[in-house]
């Protein structure tokens, strides 16, 4: 891939890009393998668009890992999910770090088994200062819930006198997301063709770009996420205005 050589306008590049990372189970039966095998080959897809997003100097990837629903598989596979996980960051981790990456979790990983929380805490502390990019990796995470915690936070504030009703806007109810810090996703990709949102940062995507493909996770390159980011600069984002505005 020579991204030189593509015809994209790097002054309307997306800020944020967010994937729900959809097929593993697919392209493992695909090809008669155990569901496990897929999720192992969609941790090298991972690997791959974090090197493309690097190279885009896109400012902010997010992933959707593992969700509050997850749980309900059969225990083994969330039990090798967890060991991915950790794998995942025990092999990834320098690199990232090197290249200035900052890693983010949105969700509650404290209830995470005690190896993963282990591993999740020493990635938050060693790439706290990075700065050319930040890696968010979703886990145990509902946009549902993630909601529900932040009225929760605010009630309590407000029942506890440190801001008034009055005072909650878009932006002061933002401050109490996990993406608090990060600017709204630009561009959300969902592969494996599904159209549903499956509960992914339901607050955050209000006017982000959407563009959905049939190509598994496994299968999905950096040409793939190129493709999507040229549609998305073909896309007239109007935020509920007109065009001339």
């Amino acid at each position: 891939m020579d991204i030189k050589n593509r015809n994209l306008e790097f002054n309307n590049m997306p800020q944020h890009i967010a994937i729900i990372m959809d097929g593993n189970g697919r392209w493992a039966k695909k090809r008669l393998l155990p569901r496990t095998m897929g999720h192992r080959e969609g941790m090298k897809s991972i690997k791959r668009i974090v090197e493309a997003c690097m190279e885009l100097k896109i400012q902010v990837l997010t992933v959707f890992a593992f969700s509050t629903e997850n749980w309900r598989r059969p225990q083994n596979e969330v039990s090798y999910l967890m060991d991915l996980l950790i794998e995942f960051l025990n092999k990834e981790l320098q690199e990232m770090h090197e290249n200035d990456i900052r890693i983010k979790i949105l969700g509650d990983f404290s209830s995470l088994p005690k190896n993963c929380v282990d591993s999740i805490e020493h990635a938050l502390q060693l790439t706290s200062e990075n700065q050319k990019m930040t890696f968010n990796l979703a886990i145990n995470y509902g946009g549902r819930t993630e909601i529900l915690q932040a009225v929760k936070r605010l009630g309590q504030e407000i029942s506890e006198g440190r801001i008034n009703t009055s005072d909650i806007s878009e932006e002061v109810f933002s401050s109490y997301l996990y993406t608090n810090t990060m600017p709204d996703p630009d561009l959300l990709i969902r592969t494996a063709g599904e159209l549903r949102l499956s509960n992914f940062l339901l607050w955050q995507i209000a006017y982000t770009e959407l563009w959905i493909t049939d190509v598994t996770w496994p299968e999905f390159t950096k040409e793939h996420l190129l493709q999507a980011i040229t549609e998305y600069q073909k896309r007239d984002r109007r935020f509920g205005g007109l065009s001339h505005q």
